[in-house]
């Protein structure tokens, strides 16, 4: 199975959930079910006078699911944004009153010209670029002189599975399309391929969703039903064998992950605590010629006084495993290390440039903002 992060002739592509189905059962007065013949326990009719078991009308509890749905629209989708660039088309999500909106890194990545319009229509509004963020695929532009209304984040480290969400973005140009799902599963591992100027990303705790993913919604709002975004749709998975898209299988960054990253881009530009590991080095993935197949990752450079440099590992190390679990390209080892933390201790396997092999314990640092 493959992450795709983009679509159609450069297009982003984001998460918009599928129609999950809602069961609601209810029970109906009458004789008691199950106890033989329609008699109750205690061996009488069943024309004595009950209490009837608590009845809940489906039409009724339809129409209250609806209404709530109706109100959550009306509350985030004014702050969902369509944004077009000269490579292609996302969402975006306003953060705050001053402008800020926040989209995926891979919609804006390389973009000369970007544009907003609100869901609602209205008037489209230049932006600029305040700072992105690749490895998580987080960015912010800014616009001025509109009224565009902030959402609300909630809080992604309460998401239950099987919890309602709604997706709103603007899929193939759709804007303001909103759909329904649930939250399939927490914390994947999801990584992103490389596109254009976009060198990819790796996100440790993707929000799973049922997902239809189309180009044009990344980057938009995936909402619980109190209103509160809880996540930025990212990425689809895709399944080589059907020749597309995996129906039903998206991912979103997590709204933990936006609020730590956002603020951080807004006030300075760039990211200065990522909150990610790093051992410390610059790397390329090693290509073996015979079979052209990824063997290993091998060592460009390593940054002086890193957790790379005091263990030892040097320029044409190749990095072959991290914690007993195979390296063979960049982006195994990016997977490997958004499990882990700053500080944390990796023991790290590596030929060195005679063929040699060695085990080193690597006390991992930050990896740097952007």
């Amino acid at each position: 199975m493959q992450i795709n992060g983009k679509g159609r002739a450069g297009t982003a592509v984001g998460a918009l959930t599928a129609a999950g189905v809602l069961v609601l059962a209810s029970c109906s007065g009458g004789n008691d079910i199950g106890n033989g013949g329609g008699e109750r326990e205690n061996g009488r009719g069943g024309n004595e006078a009950t209490s009837p078991p608590s009845t809940v009308s489906a039409g009724n509890a339809a129409s209250e699911v609806e209404a709530q749905y109706e109100k959550v629209v009306r509350t985030v989708l004014p702050a969902v944004v369509q944004i077009t660039t000269d490579t292609g088309e996302g969402s975006g999500v306003v953060y705050d009153s001053s402008g800020d909106i926040v989209t995926n890194a891979h919609v804006v990545a390389g973009a000369h010209r970007i544009q907003v319009t609100a869901a609602s229509g209205g008037k489209t509004l230049d932006a600029k670029l305040v700072g992105q963020f690749a490895p998580d695929d987080i960015a912010v532009v800014k616009v001025s002189g509109g009224s565009l209304r902030p959402a609300r984040f909630g809080d992604s480290n309460k998401l239950r599975i099987g919890q309602m969400v709604l997706a709103m973005g603007n899929p193939l140009g759709l804007s303001g399309s909103v759909t329904q799902g649930i939250v399939s599963q927490l914390n994947r591992e999801v990584s992103t391929r490389r596109e254009g100027a976009f060198p990819g990303a790796t996100i440790g705790d993707a929000i799973q969703t049922s997902a239809a993913i189309n180009p044009g919604n990344s980057g938009g709002a995936l909402v619980t039903l109190n209103g509160e975004v809880i996540g930025i749709p990212t990425a689809a998975a895709s399944d080589p064998q059907m020749g597309g898209s995996a129906v039903g299988i998206g991912f979103a960054t997590p709204s933990g992950t936006v609020q730590r990253i956002a603020p951080q881009l807004i006030r300075d530009g760039r990211v200065t605590n990522s909150g990610r590991a790093a051992l410390g080095v610059m790397v390329r993935t090693i290509i073996d010629p015979t079979s052209l197949q990824q063997t290993a990752v091998g060592v460009v450079s390593v940054t002086r006084g890193s957790g790379a440099d005091k263990a030892g590992i040097v320029p044409g190390d190749l990095i072959l495993q991290v914690n007993g679990t195979a390296t063979p390209s960049q982006t195994e080892l990016a997977e490997v290390l958004a499990k882990l933390k700053p500080g944390d201790t990796a023991k790290v396997e590596v030929q060195t440039a005679d063929g040699s092999k060695k085990s080193v314990d690597v006390t991992l640092g930050e990896l740097p903002g952007s």
